[in-house]
């Protein structure tokens, strides 16, 4: 796809750094790059020159050779505001235009060079917390997950053929273990299928962050294990009760996944205003909450609400074990016992949503309507394995299965969808 201007942004951070790098893309890039650097650009090549009195670094590359398809140009300068932002400025008066936010990739996707989980996938890369997070996004970089779904349509369609074949020939000329094998090819797709999800509800976790909640009455120990957790004396820890009003949370990685830990304000009855918000806010966390931590003693716990997300968990923590013991998993803050049991268990329960809860993230976005396209398709497979070896019922159900996930992998991008995706992105990418 050819664009009839030419784009421009700094594509590193602002503020104190070695190196900024200004970013030139369209059919002018070139042309501009050269304009700056006082000659030609030779597309591939490595030139060093005195651009605005500083030694620059150019780099050119060649549509459809780059990153956006088209022709690209970065000068790579001295970091900090003020140098990037005059080179940027001159690159716009020798006639591109600012990017606007995230309009290098729409413009790589718009020309092929990735698909739509490819793009989602360089914002999730970009905001990766953990190892794990980035690895997650570099498979979908990869397209893993497309050509996961890809494979699973190609093989229903194998087993619809087959099914409408067998209903074209004489019953006699099927071999006896005809059905048999179909079933089993048809538990074979499921069993992808429910990998595919499971993958996909780890990308939808790692993307988006999991939500655990610290939630117990006043002096259950909260903000001492949040302290103990974040490994940093963020929440004021004090014998008086009620100290903790608001929420405080800390971004963690625990066995690769990335945690956002929320301290709450002790759940109790109260007359003050301000802590009475505090409790109704701590019940607003804990209805989110992927992962409830909750703090009591003497077999007593704090009432989690029941209406959650499906694989959300609850953990019962004795806390202060270094003083007395009881029910749940003992831990104390003080000693360090029992905290990394916390966080195996933690990661068991977000391994477990993955596999079991509903797929995380906004309305429309990917994962969740690849998780929704292949329901869909489950549903019908396990329809077709219902029928009792009637092959018409059988077909008819696979058939659909392959349309659901055709539908989806076939899917048209609407401009909303497309405005979401690239808005969440810096100007420079």
């Amino acid at each position: 796809m050819t664009f009839p201007d030419t784009i421009a942004a700094v594509s590193t951070p602002p503020g104190r750094g070695g190196v900024a790098v200004v970013r030139i893309s369209g059919p002018d890039a070139h042309g501009i790059a050269a304009s700056l650097a006082g000659g030609g650009i030779v597309p591939g090549r490595i030139a060093v020159r005195r651009v605005l009195g500083e030694e620059c670094v150019v780099l050119a590359f060649a549509a459809p050779r780059s990153y956006t398809g088209e022709d690209v140009a970065e000068l790579q300068c001295h970091g900090g505001i003020v140098a990037p932002r005059r080179l940027l400025d001159a690159a716009l008066r020798c006639g591109a235009r600012l990017a606007r936010r995230g309009e290098f990739t729409e413009r790589a996707f718009l020309n092929g060079r990735i698909d739509y989980e490819g793009a989602q996938a360089v914002i999730d890369l970009i905001d990766a917390k953990t190892d794990q997070a980035a690895e997650a996004a570099l498979s979908g970089l990869a397209g893993e997950s497309t050509r996961r779904l890809r494979e699973c349509y190609e093989a229903a369609l194998d087993v619809s053929s087959a099914i409408e074949h067998s209903l074209d020939i004489d019953e006699g000329e099927l071999p006896d273990d005809f059905a048999d094998g179909v079933a089993k090819r048809i538990a074979a797709l499921l069993d992808s299928l429910d990998d595919a999800t499971r993958r996909l509800r780890t990308r939808a976790i790692m993307r988006h962050g999991a939500l655990v909640v610290l939630a117990g009455e006043p002096n259950a120990g909260k903000s001492s294990l949040f302290n103990a957790l974040v490994q940093e004396n963020r929440a004021i820890v004090s014998p008086a009760a009620g100290t903790t009003r608001d929420a405080i949370d800390a971004w963690l990685d625990i066995d690769g996944w990335p945690v956002r830990l929320v301290d709450t304000a002790g759940l109790r009855e109260s007359s003050d205003a301000i802590e009475a918000e505090g409790v109704r806010r701590t019940e607003d966390y804990m209805a989110r909450a992927d992962v409830v931590l909750a703090l009591g003693s003497g077999g007593e716990w704090p009432a989690v609400p029941a209406a959650r997300g499906d694989g959300a968990a609850t953990i019962r923590i004795h806390a202060k074990c270094d003083l007395s013991r009881g029910e749940g998993l003992n831990v104390s803050s003080k000693t360090g016992e029992g905290l990394d049991a916390l966080r195996k268990e933690i990661g068991a329960a977000l391994a477990r949503q993955a596999q079991t809860g509903s797929p995380a993230g906004e309305s429309g976005d990917e994962g969740e309507r690849a998780v929704a396209a292949i329901m869909q398709a489950s549903s019908h497979l396990r329809a077709a394995l219902s029928v009792g070896g009637d092959l018409v019922l059988a077909g008819n159900a696979v058939r659909a299965a392959a349309e659901a996930l055709g539908r989806h992998i076939g899917a048209e991008y609407t401009d909303d969808m497309l405005e979401r995706l690239f808005s969440r992105f810096c100007v420079g990418k």
